[in-house]
């Protein structure tokens, strides 16, 4: 992937997620303290545990988020969509980090240090609120997690997980089908016959370590009970 300029990750965010929801004069703020920085295949952004820090924001590439209870081991939940935020615990409870980050293809990302988050709120306290506007943003999408999760069948399950990559854009997810399995709480068996099933029917295509969806609509009505069984 080309390295991306800062002028063009400035446009990105402020047009994609968390930035175009808030004042324009933060937002500015925010774009201007943040350093770009790069991450290679695998590399972490953070792991569980890791001293508080301050936020960041995915511009282009994947990351993956591995999120846990406390005493729990990190699983895969998601993977990030340009424009998506996070790390605003740290900034909200001074705790630890709760989860881990990592990049799974070459990675670009905007990082706001927690020192600068500090100076930004002592002169404005509406920053809380503004910091707490993206913590909703992945409550809402934690939500349609557990909503998905808790649909009996394993193949609509693995559907919705297939369907909500998709809001990473057009490429091929990076995904192995025992990763799907454990984001859609399905053995690596139900997740092979669910994506022979899905391929056969046109919705997807499917190689070793990355799958194609082709036809995201489909997928998104038969997880939510509305295709063909």
């Amino acid at each position: 992937m080309e390295r991306v300029s800062k002028a063009y990750a400035e446009h990105v965010m402020s047009e994609r997620g968390w930035l175009p929801l808030v004042p324009e004069t933060f937002r500015t703020e925010v774009l201007r303290r943040s350093q770009l920085l790069h991450f290679a295949p695998g590399e972490p952004v953070f792991h569980l545990g890791d001293p508080p820090g301050g936020v960041y924001g995915l511009v282009a590439g994947t990351v993956s988020a591995s999120l846990a209870p406390a005493d729990a081991t990190p699983r895969l939940i998601l993977l990030g969509v340009p424009g998506h935020w996070t790390g605003e615990g740290c900034f909200l409870t001074r705790k630890p980090r709760r989860g881990e980050l990592r990049a799974v293809i070459e990675t670009t990302m905007l990082h706001l240090p927690l020192d600068a988050m500090d100076q930004m709120a002592a002169r404005d306290p509406a920053v809380v609120h503004h910091v707490a506007l993206m913590l909703m943003m992945t409550v809402e999408f934690l939500f349609r997690v557990i909503h998905d999760l808790q649909k009996p069948e394993a193949d609509r399950r693995i559907a919705s997980v297939l369907q909500r990559t998709t809001w990473i854009g057009e490429a091929p997810i990076p995904l192995t089908q025992s990763e799907v399995g454990v984001m859609a709480n399905a053995s690596r068996k139900q997740v092979n016959a669910a994506i022979k099933r899905f391929a056969e029917a046109g919705w997807l295509t499917n190689t070793y370590r990355s799958i194609a969806i082709t036809n995201p609509e489909a997928l998104r009505r038969f997880a939510e009970g509305d295709g063909a069984d």
